[in-house]
């Protein structure tokens, strides 16, 4: 199943008058897919872990600008969810090239010592064919997550990520991911950040599309919405 945007927003619209209001601020779905090199997604999964939308751009940035330095300073830093985002305007070593980085270069970069081995790892699960694209379209959500948490540093937030921007699939919520709980705290009026399991509950509504609205949760923190009750 793929992402049908018409049938998602009617769905979500309907189902969701806090989620209305955000579609109705935000516009159309459009949300961005990551190209087609799951190395790249991955990677970037990695980099971004646990770390803001901001401060991870710059870190990526510099990541991507070991090997391109014009790239250190290309196109403004966008999120990922912003539909003005292009991963393929950006360069990207292959595996091969992030194996011949040393510890030195990756901590200029600003990557600790847990991503770098993490970076790594996946490196030599491509190198070697371990990974690969053709795998991952014959796979479950939940196949995929239990094959990719199995190489070092990646998650579940991480191969969430990677179902959502790279195979697109169109039901995942990442129950942990930062901006999605900000989102849901501000908008919901929660007093808290929420647990999991309050996600779960906000999110029930959503499904089968609750990709689409992470995407618009996502959104909400970088357009201006209208005030008013949920």
């Amino acid at each position: 199943m793929q992402i049908e945007p018409e049938e998602a927003v009617a769905h979500l619209c309907a189902a969701d008058a806090v989620l209305a209001r955000i579609i109705a601020a935000t516009g159309p779905f459009a949300m961005r897919a990551d190209g087609d090199d799951p190395f790249r997604s991955l990677a970037r999964a990695i980099v971004y872990q646990q770390l803001s939308g901001k401060a991870a751009a710059t870190i990526y940035r510099r990541f991507v600008g070991l090997f391109d330095p014009a790239g250190e300073d290309g196109a403004p830093l966008l999120s990922r969810s912003d539909p003005d985002w292009s991963p393929l305007a950006e360069p990207f070593p292959e595996p091969a090239a992030v194996l011949a980085l040393t510890d030195d270069q990756f901590r200029a970069a600003g990557l600790s010592r847990q991503k770098t081995a993490a970076l790594r790892s996946l490196a030599e699960h491509f190198a070697s064919g371990e990974l690969g694209h053709e795998q991952f379209t014959r796979m479950s959500d939940d196949e995929v997550i239990a094959h990719l948490t199995r190489v070092r540093g990646i998650g579940v937030w991480s191969a969430q990520m990677f179902l959502m921007f790279h195979l697109r699939r169109p039901d995942v919520l990442p129950v942990n991911d930062l901006g999605v709980n900000r989102a849901i705290m501000r908008q919901y009026g929660l007093p808290a950040m929420p647990s999991p399991a309050e996600v779960q509950r906000v999110g029930a509504p959503w499904r089968p599309w609750a990709t689409v609205a992470c995407w618009y949760l996502w959104r909400s923190e970088d357009v201006r919405l209208p005030t008013g009750e949920g």
